[in-house]
């Protein structure tokens, strides 16, 4: 039977912070940089850029070189679905020059069509998961379109030529499946083993929970990526079978991670943290597969039944599976219970449900944009489109805090940026240099913007002009002069519509989505516990996805309500209480990977739904839980702390919001005395 021990409870990792200062303007994020991206892009815009300039002249080409973009997106997906994926987005890439090309006879119009293309974007690339650039290269493929030659009559050319440059970046992007098939499938599972690895190392650390979340989310991105590569070909080979074992495994391993780091304060031996980077290793090369014999080491002294023991047994068949080229393609845990494909339609109107947070974004980028370009054009900026740029750039951010971050990153990289791109310009290049400088900054900006928008903004910068000088040749002074303005007027534009605009939009939402989170935790619980419930692989899965999906949402809200200023002073307090819930959570989680777990007496699971439909009622009703006595799970005593610390934690944060708002009653009465003695001063 499996009976862990009651420990210490780990402490609560540092509030994440979103600053301004110089480390978050100037410094270099973690991570690597975007070689291959900014190959890619190089080869993509130079190769478009220059076919289309051939055949319809070098200013109607450089709509190719827009839609060449489409290399930038889809970079992790499998190759099957991302030629499907990067279709759909050439086609909005041309619908874009469309809407900007017929736009372009009234200025007005065009402004407002710019701003409605962001919104659409930002909607549909949200609610359909399609990672970064996002909205922004439709804008600006719109808004270079409003300066292409041509009105109406040049509309099919246009689309035309965008669709050849989309065609060309499908291309590009695809060629590597020629030769590395299923490289984005091994990447992302043997990325989930490396966050696996800095799990186990951060285990008796104060940052337990942050890397735990990391660690989660590196586990949801390889079920995903591992699920639309299963080809109908593919799906029944020996080799499909191997790496959806090592992604149960991955999952699984994970699982036991987070039972120990919830129940240990000491750290783990680094040998356990070796161990899962070399199996990081072995996921596309299985002669580098560690030995398991060598976690015999690990196990001396542990009792068989421990957590720490569970966790190198699984580490070890992990092992085992690793290698082997190939795997039995039927047994035990080895299908993925999951549509390959999920609903478009579905997805979409989920987004607009009143819990999304997608739609207030969409609307906020639309809105944003649409009048940042009208106040451009009220003014007397002609090039206006600029404008929609940099705000759609600066409102990517997220919250206030990042979205301050990259408006004082854009103006700044657009100032040097400006500088670099006047002087080219000015040199008066020829075509092939401008092609080859247009691609060469397009590759840099790629290469850097994974580390800091800043460095990126200054590459990305020339290449615009670069493209609109080659699309509608304008003076140079006035170009550069024109483009740091815009800069400008967009970057304050997007700091407003992030101040003004759904500000409280996720910290509105961050009670109910803490609800939610403990309402399927509830749910998975009470699965595992019931003894007449007989949990088969497809609801055992669905459990866990369901689950995990809620965790790492919940993290994703509070990170974005806790840098909306200043409304995050009533939103830090709550931190404790995110934590103790991601960590029920977890335990769930855990519990839905037992074998065979130990299930509990129908008193215990009624006492255990009211305990946590009362702490769900606390929080609608942001009040103090009255919780109880909470019923006894002998087997499971770290669901019982984390449900007291949960209490508590609630507890505080609601004292912590009743002081506030006393602090601004007192405030509010105080400027009404001194506003009621300036007016008898007045009359005196």
């Amino acid at each position: 039977m499996w009976n862990p021990p009651t420990r210490v409870r780990p402490k609560v990792a540092d509030l994440p912070r979103s600053r301004v200062d110089v480390k978050a303007l100037f410094g270099l994020a973690s991570g690597g940089w975007g070689w291959s991206t900014g190959f890619k892009a190089v080869i993509a815009m130079a190769t478009a850029f220059s076919l289309a300039a051939a055949l319809f002249g070098p200013q109607v080409g450089t709509l190719a070189a827009l839609g060449s973009m489409t290399v930038l997106y889809e970079k992790e997906t499998p190759y099957q679905y991302r030629a499907v994926a990067l279709a759909f987005v050439g086609l909005g890439f041309v619908a874009s020059v469309v809407v900007g090309t017929v736009s372009s006879l009234n200025l007005w119009a065009g402004a407002v069509a710019i701003g409605a293309v962001a919104g659409v974007s930002t909607w549909v690339c949200q609610a359909l998961r399609v990672d970064k650039p996002g909205p922004l290269f439709f804008v600006l493929v719109c808004g270079i379109s409003t300066i292409a030659p041509g009105g109406l009559a040049q509309v099919p050319m246009h689309a035309l030529v965008a669709g050849m440059g989309a065609a060309v970046g499908w291309a590009v992007s695809m060629g590597e499946g020629l030769f590395r098939g299923r490289h984005p499938e091994h990447r992302a599972v043997a990325e989930a083993f490396r966050q696996l690895a800095a799990l186990l190392r951060s285990i008796g650390t104060p940052r337990v929970d942050h890397v735990q979340h990391d660690a989660s989310v590196a586990v949801a991105r390889a079920w995903r990526i591992v699920l639309l590569g299963q080809t109908r070909g593919y799906r029944d080979t020996p080799t499909a079978a191997r790496l959806r074992a090592l992604l149960r495994w991955v999952s699984d391993i994970h699982l036991a991670a987070t039972d120990v780091s919830l129940a240990r304060t000491e750290r783990l031996p680094a040998l356990a943290a070796d161990f899962a980077e070399e199996l990081a290793a072995s996921v596309g090369r299985p002669d580098l597969a560690p030995d398991p014999d060598r976690l015999d080491e690990l196990r001396k002294g542990l009792r068989p039944r421990s957590l720490e023991a569970r966790l190198y047994n699984r580490l070890g068949r992990a092992a085992q599976t690793a290698h082997r080229d190939e795997h039995e393609t039927e047994g035990r845990g080895l299908e993925l219970q999951d549509v390959r494909y999920p609903s478009v339609w579905q997805s979409l109107r989920s987004s607009l449900t009143r819990e999304s947070l997608v739609l207030p974004t969409a609307l906020r980028m639309g809105i944003t944009v649409t009048l940042a370009a009208v106040f451009g054009l009220a003014v007397g900026l002609d090039r206006y489109y600029w404008i929609c740029i940099t705000t759609t750039a600066v409102l990517q951010g997220g919250n206030v805090v990042l979205t301050v971050n990259r408006s004082a990153q854009r103006a700044l990289g657009t100032l040097i940026g400006v500088v670099i791109g006047a002087l080219l310009l000015m040199a008066d290049l020829p075509l092939v240099a401008s092609i080859a400088l247009a691609a060469g900054f397009q590759g840099l900006t790629q290469l850097t913007v994974t580390r800091n928008f800043f460095y990126a903004s200054i590459f990305l910068t020339p290449m615009g002009l670069i493209l609109a000088h080659t699309a509608s040749p304008y003076p140079v002074e006035q170009l550069a002069e024109a483009r740091i303005l815009d800069t400008v007027v967009g970057s304050l534009a997007g700091m407003l519509g992030a101040l003004l605009l759904w500000r409280r939009a996720s910290a509105a939402r961050l009670p109910q989505t803490i609800v939610d989170v403990l309402e399927t935790t509830r749910t998975a619980l009470l699965a595992v516990l019931d003894p007449e419930v007989q949990l088969d692989a497809e609801r055992t899965y669905r459990l866990r996805r369901d689950l995990r999906t809620a965790l790492v949402s919940l993290r994703g809200v509070y990170d974005s309500a806790v840098g909306d200023v200043p409304r995050a002073t009533t939103t830090r307090p709550l931190w404790p209480v995110v934590v103790a819930t991601q960590r029920v959570g977890y335990l769930a989680l855990a519990a839905l990977a037992l074998e065979r777990p130990q299930p509990a007496s129908q008193i215990t699971l009624q006492r255990l739904y009211l305990a946590f439909e009362e702490l769900m009622a606390a929080l609608r009703e942001r009040r103090t839980p009255r919780l109880g006595a909470l019923p006894r799970l002998v087997d499971y005593p770290r669901v019982n702390m984390e449900l007291r610390a949960l209490s508590a934690a609630m507890r505080t944060a609601v004292a912590e919001d009743e002081r506030s708002a006393a602090r601004e009653e007192e405030r509010r009465r105080q400027r009404e005395r001194h506003r009621a003695q300036e007016e008898v001063d007045a009359d005196l």
